[in-house]
């Protein structure tokens, strides 16, 4: 079966901002987020890559669009399914009010009983990530061989949830999981066992570096921005 490359999106003036974005139409890059983008084809220089596969949100098509100018046979496919999390009413909201909100507990500690108000559960964000997954993957080998590597672009919580997904993790574990921007995730599939081969690997271990303020030990909701 083929190899999966997860992209996660470039940072963005949300994820600068620090607020929880979701669906929210005109979400873009910044000018960080658009120099990572522009570093990703040549990260990924050495890979025969089969497909393109994409969220709709604005923040992914424009992380792919260096890539797609560099390899003008690929085509990126539009995939609902690995579209951000449904947030509801958090949408747009700012990271450090809801922390104060009471399901923010729920969402770090117990994510499989969270469901966003106005939204969906995280147990459904989950599960249409990993069914849209398991249909590319057969497409892909279809089409391309099961030795294909393919690529999708995507959300931090979205990736996360995938990574757990095959590696047989609890969805309830899943926050222990950390996808920076721009940050390159590959799951091997096989007939019997997903391998996780690469997390969150951006290239860059700025993000290591000790900071004055220690990081809080809550999982940034749809992933963070990443390193300063």
């Amino acid at each position: 079966m083929p190899t999966l490359i997860l992209v996660r999106h470039g940072r963005s003036t949300a994820n600068t901002e620090g607020v929880l974005a979701g669906w929210t139409p005109g979400v873009a890059l910044d000018e960080r987020g658009t120099a990572q983008a522009a570093a990703l084809p040549g990260r990924l220089a050495e890979l025969p890559i089969s497909e393109v596969v994409s969220s709709p949100l604005q923040r992914c098509q424009e992380t792919l669009r260096p890539l797609l100018e560099a390899r003008p046979g690929l085509t990126a496919h539009t995939e609902e399914r690995i579209g951000e999390a449904h947030y509801g009413d958090w949408t747009g909201r700012k990271l450090a009010e809801l922390a104060d909100e009471p399901l923010m507990q729920v969402v770090q500690a117990h994510p499989s009983a969270a469901a966003f108000p106005g939204g969906e559960s995280m147990r459904a964000m989950q599960t249409r990530a990993a069914e849209a997954v398991r249909e590319w993957n057969a497409r892909v080998e279809r089409d391309h061989g099961a030795d294909a590597v393919y690529l999708m672009c995507s959300h931090g919580d979205i990736i996360k949830s995938l990574v757990a997904d095959a590696l047989g993790l609890h969805l309830d574990l899943f926050q222990r999981i950390s996808v920076e921007p721009c940050s390159i995730t590959a799951i091997r599939y096989t007939r019997l066992r997903p391998f996780l081969v690469r997390l969150g690997d951006t290239g860059d271990f700025t993000s290591l570096v000790p900071r004055e303020e220690p990081p809080a030990g809550d999982a940034p909701v749809g992933g963070g921005a990443g390193a300063p």
